[in-house]
Formats: structure tokens, sequence, C-alpha cells
């Protein structure tokens, strides 16, 4: 055993998070930690690491075991640079560089030091620590960040350089153990390819908070956060689907009966009532007040019991019995309710064209000679590098729509929309011009923006239906948000004035699964048309159409 976490309890003011948590790691494993958004993984590796010590349980790392994890905070780091970033959170560099640099000049005859030297020269051979300057370059490269960022200050590079330097940091830090959150938010599919290999190579153990299915699929166990607990599972995604689906049915089944039971004890509570009232001899009266009393007992420990989190995959569902399926559907965990445009349209008209487009900035454009049509209840894919010039596709034909100027440059080419074409955007980034508000008083705005009609009862009932409590996360101010609520309240904006057009560039970033598959399903009966960027293979196979290559 390599670790072993046990919570009996983790809680946030009267919330609790953890009760009753356990489970253990082995050398070697490749594990993939999932759970609905707010279940606490994050909270959970910031126990594991130590930095957080407010939990009743006990966290035991094997004697002599490294951990690494990636940094959330980079405070009194700002003015290292990358490569002495890296190297100074690399478990064992500072320790052996010291004795390579400092020994030859004071070891004189010592036996001792002479030998400390030739082991430090071995163990930093062993560690490819010689190499380390050149690999943390290729990663750099892979990654998508300029090499002459490696001699660059941590505090000069965007949040997203510096989630791509924590993971190149935790790659070759070489521990025992690795933590890694949400790795593949962000990355394009080659450096998602990286990660993969990476992942299916790396000797240390790795625990990996994901929901990417293209890493899940690559993982040998999946241990999932629900109702406060861990519950594991041998094997990758595929097998979770099928090892889920037939533990989720079983305890279906039991949780029906036991709802039927609650029902029948509390008729026999009245019935026993009854008959205790209408009896008169003294003995038939205490024999229906002790099946009364017995009766009540079993039924307050029964509604005690809190319903479980339910959830199975679509496509496992469409193979479940009518009877099963019903009462899945009725006790299943809530899930957000995407609304969309699905009355089809009998017309097949052009919506959006693109004709032998080139753009770019300054006096080099990113890609050349783009062309596609997009007609009602069209899908298209754009597909390419970051960097290649998706994004800056997708705001280009966002402003033609607006009737705005192109902030790039048009080298070449032409974009033509329908006139007065209803576009709904789904970015990564959140308008900053929502940032100032709470997330009621942003969706309210949103809705003002389009033209949609605004009451207190319709954002309510969008809060309800992403996921949100309407009592209490309306006041929460926008840029506190979750990445998962974050991604929520990008979703209520993109379809809040029932757009024709759909555009998403990573919308299952930060998702969970069930609001992926959500999405999924939602987009799937939508009849508008949809552009999409997804480095995500499993929705796009879901979402297919044609593909357009940006960039080569």
């Amino acid at each position: 055993m390599l670790l072993s976490v046990s919570v009996n309890e983790k809680s946030f003011g009267h919330k609790v998070l953890y009760q009753g948590l356990e489970f253990t790691i082995q050398e070697n494993e490749k594990v993939g930690l999932i759970g609905r958004n707010g279940t606490g993984k994050s909270t959970l590796f910031g126990i594991i690491t130590g930095d957080d010590k407010d939990y009743d349980g006990e966290i035991i790392l094997k004697r002599g075991a490294v951990l690494v994890s990636s940094r959330q905070e980079h405070h009194g780091h700002e003015a290292k640079t990358v490569l002495e970033y890296i190297q100074g959170d690399l478990p064992e560099y500072k320790r052996l560089s010291h004795i390579l640099d400092t020994y030859p000049a004071t070891m004189a005859d010592s036996t001792r030091k002479m030998q400390e030297y030739s082991d430090a020269l071995e163990r930093f051979s062993d560690l490819g620590y010689y190499q380390l300057e050149d690999e943390i370059e290729q990663a750099l490269d892979i990654y998508q960040i300029d090499k002459s960022k490696l001699h660059a200050t941590l505090g000069d590079l965007s949040g997203g350089q510096k989630r791509m330097v924590e993971l190149i940091k935790v790659e070759r830090s070489r521990g025992h153990i690795a933590l890694i959150d949400e790795p593949t938010n962000h990355m394009d599919y080659v450096a998602k390819a990286a990660f993969v290999k990476w992942l299916g190579g790396a000797q240390e153990t790795v625990i990996v908070i994901t929901h990417d299915r293209d890493v899940l699929r690559e993982v040998d166990r999946i241990i999932e956060i629900r109702d406060g607990q861990a519950y594991s599972f041998r094997g990758n995604y595929d097998d979770y689907l099928r090892t889920n689906t037939s533990q989720m049915t079983s305890q279906v089944n039991e949780y029906d009966i036991t709802q039927k039971r609650i029902r029948n004890l509390q008729e026999d509570v009245i019935r026993f009532q009854r008959l205790k009232e209408k009896s008169r001899d003294p003995g038939t009266i205490r024999r229906f007040k002790s099946q009364e009393q017995r009766a009540r007992d079993e039924f307050t420990k029964l509604q005690g019991l809190e319903k479980p989190s339910f959830w199975i995959d679509q496509n496992s569902v469409e193979t479940m019995n009518d009877k099963l399926t019903a009462s899945y559907d009725k006790y299943k965990a809530r899930n957000i309710r995407i609304k969309t445009r699905t009355k089809e349209s009998a017309s097949h008209r052009l919506l959006i064209e693109v004709s032998k487009l080139s753009l770019g900035y300054g006096d080099k454009p990113l890609f050349a000679d783009i062309s596609f049509q997009l007609h009602e209840a069209e899908r298209i894919r754009l597909h390419g590098r970051n960097g290649a010039g998706k994004t800056t596709l997708v705001q280009a034909i966002m402003a033609r729509s607006r009737g705005d100027t192109i902030a790039s440059h048009v080298f070449a080419g032409t974009i033509a929309v329908e006139k007065e074409l209803k576009i709904g955007l789904y970015e990564q980034e959140i308008n900053p011009k929502y940032l100032q508000f709470t997330l009621s008083e942003a969706l309210e705005q949103v809705l003002l923006d389009k033209d949609v009609p605004v009451s207190n009862e319709k954002i309510k009932q969008l809060l309800a239906d992403y996921l949100f409590n309407p009592a209490t996360d309306g006041d929460m101010p926008l840029p506190k948000l979750s990445g998962g609520q974050k991604a929520r309240f990008q979703l209520i904006s993109m379809l809040a004035d029932d757009p024709m057009v759909l555009v998403l560039d990573e919308p299952t970033n930060h998702l969970d699964l069930p609001s992926i598959e959500e999405l999924e399903h939602a987009l799937a009966s939508y009849h508008g048309a949809i552009i999409y960027i997804s480095h995500d293979s499993y929705f796009a196979d879901k979402l297919a159409g044609q593909t357009i290559t940006i960039g080569g």
C-alpha cells in the first residue's frame, strides 16, 4: 500500500462534505478521480497533500514515499524563472545539486564526502537531471509555450501557461505518487495525446481529477466521490460504466422496495392506531399499541435514510427494461435541464458561408483558404492546434453577425451571415462585463442584453434548471463561481434567446460526466445549426458533422 485515506468527517460550515470516506492506493496505479461538481475532489487533494488539516481522519503515506502535486497559487515564486521554479520543486534536485556543486572543492581526502559525491552523481543521472533542461524545452513546445519562456519569470506567464508549467513539473518530478487536477482542460489534441502517453508510461502512481473520457479510458481504476464517500471501480471508463450500471440498478431496486415499505408502514401506523382506538379489551389494546409502535419505529428509521445519488449513462439506460427505467427516472439524481430549439424547420436555408478566407494579425495570416457552408440542422467541427486560428474564426463570424468590425485582419475571402441571425456563443471565459455582478444580476443582464423578458421567477427557474440553489446561489459574486458553475452560466447565456446557430468553444471543460451527457443529449435533438471546437473525442463522435481543419 502506498497511500491510505480515511476521512471520518470534513465539513464547511453546516455542509458535510465527506462522512466515512475511505480508500487506499497501490504502487504504480493510474487512478481517475471523478464526482459531480461540488463534491470536493480538489478539497480531497488538499487533505492528501497536507495543505488542508481541518478534518477528522488520517492520511498515511508509505514511509519514504515522495508525493508531488500541482500548485494552485504561486505567491512568493513570481520572480523565479520557469526553469528555476521547476528545479526548485523537484524532490531531490536542490540537495543533489548542492553536493555536486560544492563537494569537489571541499571533499579533499574525505572518504565519506567522496562516497556521497559518487552516490549523488549516480542519483542525479538516474533521475535524468542532466537532460532536465532539454526535456523541459521539449515539453514546453508540446504544450505550446514558447521555449524562450523557460528563462522568463513565472509572474510573466498567463494562468493557462502556469497550469502547463505545473503539469511539466509534476511529470518530471519522478516522485512515487503524483496528484494532478484537470490536466487536459484547454489542451489541444497534440498536447492531450502527449499527456496520455506520459500517463500510460509513468513509473509513479498517478491520481488525476478529470472528467475527460479520453483520459479516463487510459486509467486502471476510477474512484468516484459520491454522497460523501468514495466508491472504487476497477478498470477504465468503459469498465466503470458497466459496473456502475450493475450497481446502480440494484440500488434503484432496493430503494424502490424501501419506498414501498415506507408507504406500507405509514398505512400500518394508521390501521393499528384505529384498531387500538376501537378495542375494549386491555390485552388487545396493548397488542395493537405495540404493533403501532414497531411500525412507527421502522417508519422513522427508513424515512431518515438519505436518497443515494443515482446516475446511469444514457446508453445503458436504453438497454434496461421498462419497469427499471421507470424507477430510475423517478429516483435519479437531479441534472441540468437544457432547453434547446427542438422544432424541426421545413427549410434547409443557408445561414453562414465562409469562402476562401484568410485571417490573422499583423502581416501574417493564421490560416488561409478556408471555405464552408452552414445550413440549418448541420454540424461543423473546427479542428486544429491551439493558436491555429479557430477562436479567431469564431470571433470573426460573431462580429459579422452583429455588424461589427472584425478584430483580426482579413487577408482574403469573405464571411456571409444571414441577416439578423441569432447566434448563441459558448466561450471558455465569461465576458468581463458580467464579472462585476452577482450570479442573479449577471443572468438578468444576459437576458436584457438579448431582449428576453426578465422576471424574478424566470431567474430562479434558470438557477434551478442548472443546479444552482435559487435561495442562496444567486447572491454569489460571479468571479467566485467554480469552474463547473461558470460553465453552467455560459450554457444559460448561450441558449437565452433561442438561437438558430450555436457556437461552442470546448464546452465540456469543467462539466462533470452527467452534465456532459445531458449537453450531448440536448445538442443531439437541437434542430438549429452548430459550429463547435472540441478536443473531446467522445463529444465529437456524438455531434459528428463535417470537420474543417484549421492551420494544416
